[in-house]
């Protein structure tokens, strides 16, 4: 197979870091874009095999640096997303303004496919301003650029995630853990390494076109995953439902923090469940089938915080 130039956005989180490896393996030749090199760079240099791999620092919201970016690219790849927002970082800049940039300059230099990472419940969850930028985003990249994929991932976690690895911080040190809604919302955790292998095998099959679902193989509550992290980590804690005013005011104050546990704004998406809505394809429709679950991937990395583990403390 002849490899493809493939330009990435946000190449340095979980899961660009597992997508690089695969698309080097594969032989294309990726281009990954930091807004600092100083920090990212040595890290993601050592992400893909030697010679496939190009390091760039720029600013995403300079035109002409990115007019120079799409030169000769065939594949655009889009995982930039943020979970609050801080300074310039806002929704509307980052989940519509950007990708709407991006997708227009696919059009305009004719690349073979556009890649955007999305997220799954946002077509319900009007009241969140996290969803609405989303989906903003996701009318502009169709409008600007027909051959565009979007992505919508349930919760995508890894011994690297924001999650599970917070989660368990969190039950080592809590004397009871706080429940959001009863813990009802719904999730369908789906492995990084898997999120990676959908998105390499879009590339491969040059699939466009459509938004696709991306979940794992297991549908369970917050609560239960929270359940589970605790059999993992050998703990007992109180579990206990917080009622709504409480959880506002709880959330109000710790979105004050520089790296926020919750926001209102994910206290109110937490109503809406995160699985799959049926009403576009999957990856399973695709015969992308995920079959890793998620109390098997999370043991490899839980004893971390078990009694005696590295990190214990």
């Amino acid at each position: 197979m002849k490899g493809k130039n493939i330009l990435v956005f946000g190449g340095s989180g979980q899961i660009g870091r597992h997508l690089i490896r695969r698309l080097t393996k594969n032989n294309h030749l990726v281009t990954v874009v930091t807004r600092n090199l100083h920090q990212k760079g040595a890290i993601l240099k050592t992400q893909g095999n030697p010679g496939y791999l190009e390091v760039i620092e720029a600013n995403i919201f300079d035109q002409n640096q990115l007019n120079n970016l799409f030169e000769d690219k065939d594949v655009c790849i889009n995982l930039i997303g943020i979970l609050y927002q801080k300074k310039k970082n806002t929704f509307k800049n980052i989940h519509d303004h950007f990708p709407s940039i991006i997708s227009n300059i696919c059009s305009k230099k004719k690349l073979k496919q556009f890649i955007h990472i999305s997220a799954l419940g946002i077509d319900k969850a009007i009241d969140s301003d996290y969803a609405v930028s989303k989906l903003n985003g996701e009318k502009k990249i169709f409008n600007n650029f027909s051959e565009s994929t979007v992505l919508r991932p349930s919760l995508v976690y890894s011994v690297d995630d924001n999650f599970t690895t917070n989660m368990m911080s969190l039950l080592n040190i809590l004397p009871f853990f706080p429940l959001y809604y009863e813990g009802k919302t719904k999730f369908s955790p789906i492995h990084v390494s898997e999120m990676a292998d959908i998105i390499s095998n879009i590339v491969d099959k040059n699939i466009c076109s459509q938004i696709i679902e991306c979940v794992g193989p297991e549908v369970m509550t917050f609560k239960e995953i929270i359940e589970k992290l605790l059999i993992l980590i050998d703990k007992k804690k109180l579990l206990i439902t917080l009622p709504l005013i409480i959880a506002k005011l709880n959330a109000a104050f710790l979105e004050k923090f520089p790296k926020p546990l919750i926001t209102k704004d994910q206290l109110r998406l937490l109503k809406y469940d995160n699985i799959k809505s049926n009403e576009y394809k999957s990856n399973f429709d695709l015969g992308m089938n995920s079959k890793l679950k998620f109390k098997d991937e999370v043991k490899k990395y839980a004893y971390m915080w078990k009694k005696g583990g590295e990190y214990s403390k």
